[in-house]
């Protein structure tokens, strides 16, 4: 699976809005007219899906995903992620 580079994304306090699609066919992160998608096998229960999010946006960025946190979109499709200092 071949990832977009967002490394230009992952500076310390970016805040980044994505939209999910769980129980997709395969993990894929799209970027589409400024806004990112991200589709995950994953299915949206006790945090599967969020956690299968933040992997796959962390490994996008070329960072840790200790280094993501989710602020916003626990339970929605839209969600906002930031970047923590690393």
């Amino acid at each position: 699976m071949k990832l977009p580079d967002l490394s230009h994304l992952a500076q310390a306090g970016n805040q980044i809005a994505v939209r999910v699609t769980p129980k997709a066919s395969r993990d894929r992160v799209v970027a589409d007219e400024g806004m990112l998608r991200i589709y995950v096998t994953a299915i949206p229960e006790d945090g599967k899906a969020n956690a299968a999010v933040q992997k796959l946006l962390a490994k996008a960025l070329g960072i840790p995903k200790s280094r993501l946190t989710l602020l916003r979109g626990q339970t929605a499709r839209d969600k906002l992620f930031k970047v923590l200092a690393g």
